[in-house]
């Protein structure tokens, strides 16, 4: 006996639904957002030169001003060495390293958090911290190294050793003249054209890498939305659990339903008069001047519930009467409990004056 087996049961279901806002909540709260740490990089490496630009001659003179300092301490060599000489030597050294640092440090650190911010927003969570075991999974493993992340990583390597191999060539192909020309000149004036010549190649690799990184933030986005891609049975269960189940959903309504079916036909003995369709509809109206200044609406439904308030109405001798025009509006403009509309006062009261002579007539 042949046994066919279908080989889609065990097939992953595709992913063709576009993500739910719930789905990006809960992705960003694990640490699932869309960054490109080559844009980040790059953003990074770009202000820091710009930094060294615009601080580079307070730099310069402070380290010229750290130099002359040094060459007086060389002078008195024999003395640099005690103890309160060396303690305070240490310390102009470690003072004059951050007074270098600091301005650059504070560059860097500033346009990494701005370039973060623009491309995460605020956010703190500890869930990448965890340990997850599938990134101990050799097979796991082996799989992210053959994968097309992997390869588009390795691409853009080769691309970025090859274009700012050749901005580099160029760049030095241009100006190999200018450089070794630069000995014949005075030392401030080869220091102020050879700070020139680094910012303008630093610019050109940072051109390329401004590139390779708006490149890598697009392949960084498409597999980000990749990732977030939902079948169609996790946005049903999505549903269940924001929404409900819908067969349980419908379950309550219906019990709702019915309690609320059942207060009304327990409301229906208090009224004074059931206006009908005769067939389709019956409207149970009650005037108490005690509660009210006008009639209100005890009961109402169409085909069989109107049966059953006539039924019960019938039960308790209360008047059925039969005007299809009213009964029509007042079904379709007054609510269950609510009193009736000011332009029906009249066709109402006549009604009820009516029901109400053939109770002094009995």
């Amino acid at each position: 006996m042949e046994m066919k087996i279908n080989l889609q049961l065990f097939a992953e279901a595709e992913k063709t639904e576009k993500p739910t806002p719930k789905k990006r909540r809960d992705a960003r709260e694990e640490g699932q957002v869309l960054q490109s740490k080559e844009l980040t990089s790059t953003f990074i490496l770009f202000a820091t030169f710009l930094g060294l630009k615009v601080f580079g001659k307070y730099i310069l003179n402070y380290l010229m001003k750290f130099t002359t300092n040094v060459y007086k301490i060389i002078e008195n060599v024999d003395e640099l060495f005690y103890e309160n000489n060396w303690m305070t030597n240490y310390t102009k050294i470690v003072t004059v390293f951050f007074g270098l640092a600091a301005p650059i440090i504070f560059v860097s650190f500033s346009s990494a958090l701005i370039i973060s911010h623009l491309q995460v927003g605020f956010l703190f969570t500890t869930k990448p911290l965890k340990v997850k075991l599938n990134r101990i999974n050799p097979i796991e493993g082996f799989k992210r190294l053959f994968s097309k992340r992997a390869l588009m990583e390795l691409i853009k390597s080769i691309l970025k050793i090859l274009l700012i191999g050749y901005v580099a060539y160029s760049f030095i192909k241009k100006n190999f003249i200018q450089v070794m020309n630069l000995q014949r000149l005075e030392l401030s004036i080869i220091i102020k054209n050879f700070s020139s010549l680094v910012f303008s190649f630093s610019m050109r690799i940072v051109g390329v890498l401004i590139f390779l990184s708006l490149l890598d933030y697009l392949f960084q986005w498409r597999e980000h939305e990749k990732n977030l891609m939902m079948t169609k049975q996790e946005i049903k269960e999505e549903y269940k659990q924001t929404e409900g189940d819908p067969l349980i959903k419908s379950k309550i309504r219906e019990k709702q339903r019915r309690i609320a079916m059942s207060r009304m036909i327990q409301d229906v003995p208090k009224a004074d008069v059931i206006i009908t369709n005769p067939t389709h509809i019956a409207i149970a109206i009650k005037y108490d001047k005690e509660l009210y200044d006008a009639p209100y609406v005890l009961a109402k439904g169409v085909d069989i519930i109107a049966e059953n308030i006539k039924k019960v109405g019938i039960e308790h001798s209360i008047p059925l009467i039969e005007n299809k025009p009213l009964a029509k509006t007042l079904y379709d403009t007054a609510e269950i409990g609510s009193l009736i509309p000011e332009e029906l006062y009249e066709a109402v009261a006549e009604v009820l004056a009516y029901v109400y002579s053939l109770k002094d007539n009995y």
